[in-house]
């Protein structure tokens, strides 16, 4: 992984989860706490463990070592999860641009949760995260299905499409 690939990675990653999440903003209040089933039975904790866990995760890159996981997952809100993935992203941007391919290829040790880990190299750590992520945007899009809603493509192409499409006005809008 270059510091490119992580960074264009994370843009994918930030609007696919902002898609979804401004889809579930639609939906009313007693539909994100509705039990849906599953590990994650609601909305609410579904979008509360992936915006909770991207924040661990840069800890994590950071060389932090958390023993928990963030105090505002007791009582998560919609606005609550909006204000803490927006915070995540831009920390998460900013420490992204500050990589180089060293940075990214060094062994970095991390502790879960649980205590067990492991060390890998640190963009193997950065394809997890947004993998993990996308593993439970599908869960989302499902539950938002069930809860009577459309939910937003979130797939690579449908971003890699749209990315091309500004550029390319861009360019003609740069034209004279």
């Amino acid at each position: 992984m270059t510091p490119q690939d992580a960074s264009e990675l994370y843009a994918y990653n930030d609007w696919a989860n902002a898609r979804l999440l401004a889809c579930a903003e639609g939906l009313p209040p007693e539909d994100w706490t509705r039990d849906l089933g599953g590990a994650f039975p609601t909305l609410l904790g579904v979008v509360a463990h992936v915006v909770g866990s991207e924040r661990v995760w840069l800890l994590r890159w950071r060389g932090e070592t958390p023993k928990g996981r963030p105090a505002w997952m007791d009582a998560p809100t919609p606005a609550v999860l909006r204000a803490e993935l927006t915070t995540v992203e831009r920390e998460r941007a900013a420490f992204l641009a500050s990589l180089s391919q060293e940075e990214l290829d060094r062994p970095m040790s991390y502790t879960l949760m649980d205590g067990s880990g492991a060390t890998l190299p640190l963009g193997t750590l950065v394809r997890h995260t947004a993998n993990h992520s996308t593993y439970h945007r599908g869960q989302i899009s499902s539950m938002l299905r069930r809860l009577g809603a459309a939910p937003p493509a979130t797939d690579l192409l449908v971003f890699a499409v749209e990315a091309e499409e500004q550029r390319a006005a861009a360019r003609a809008g740069a034209e004279p």
